[in-house]
């Protein structure tokens, strides 16, 4: 399949490049940054230099990719800001820049999404949560801000027919690329992260899956019963 990779070159982009190859995908890949191309081309797929916030752009770069997927993988989390500002940033991400890639995809007659969410904005209940549990709408300061943007991504993704959209709710993120090497539960490794997208892409239909290591706050059961999502997932023989 020809896959529209955004957010190539991020922490989960870079680890699928190397899976989406490995399975034999074609795969465009989109960067903010043009000294990123060269590093994308350098790994073996075709880059673009886009923003998604250049709605016009953008469409265009869907549109000539020709791809049969397109994978939202964007985030929007720079070091050195302080947490409402960063929340801020990441949530027009979710909002006006998914706004932008379903518009292009619809533009273009690409009918299927796979879209990165978080799994931990559930409302205060009954524990582990499940997929068709309510997302915590009634949150207040920073929190509110994550959720309205989560809100957003998930009902642009899920409810813009003809696509078919794919949610995927990963754990804290930790490994390389993320800064982290190791997160507060829920929490998922970014290369079963990225292996879990993959799975999506070849195996999901329109819905929402839970994505992270076994936990008490949420369950993975529907991920590893339809996907084979594997949480102890691991690439070798790359850096």
């Amino acid at each position: 399949m020809k896959i529209f990779l955004a957010g190539a070159a991020g922490a989960i982009g870079k680890r699928m490049v190397p899976l989406l190859l490995s399975a034999g995908h074609n795969v465009v890949g989109t960067t903010r940054s043009a000294t990123r191309a060269d590093a994308l081309r350098a790994a073996g797929i075709e880059p673009v230099v886009v923003d998604v916030f250049d709605a016009p752009a953008l469409s265009r770069a869907v549109s000539e990719a020709r791809a049969d997927v397109v994978v939202h993988q964007l985030t929007d989390l720079p070091p050195g800001f302080e947490p409402t500002e960063r929340a801020r940033r990441n949530a027009r991400i979710r909002s006006e820049g998914t706004q932008n890639l379903v518009a292009a995809m619809l533009a273009s007659s690409v009918r299927r999404l796979v879209a990165q969410s978080i799994a931990w904005m559930y409302a205060p209940g009954h524990e582990p949560h499940s997929e068709s549990d309510p997302l915590d709408t009634r949150a207040q300061g920073t929190r509110a801000i994550t959720v309205t943007g989560v809100a957003d991504l998930e009902r642009m993704t899920v409810f813009s027919p003809p696509i078919d959209g794919i949610i995927l709710r990963y754990g804290h993120l930790y490994g390389p690329g993320t800064g982290a090497t190791a997160a507060e539960a829920p929490a998922l490794h970014v290369d079963a992260a990225a292996a879990g997208a993959l799975l999506a892409i070849e195996k999901a239909r329109n819905g929402t899956y839970n994505m992270a290591e076994p936990n008490g706050y949420l369950s993975t059961e529907k991920a590893r019963r339809e996907l084979g999502f594997d949480a102890s997932f691991r690439l070798t023989g790359v850096a």
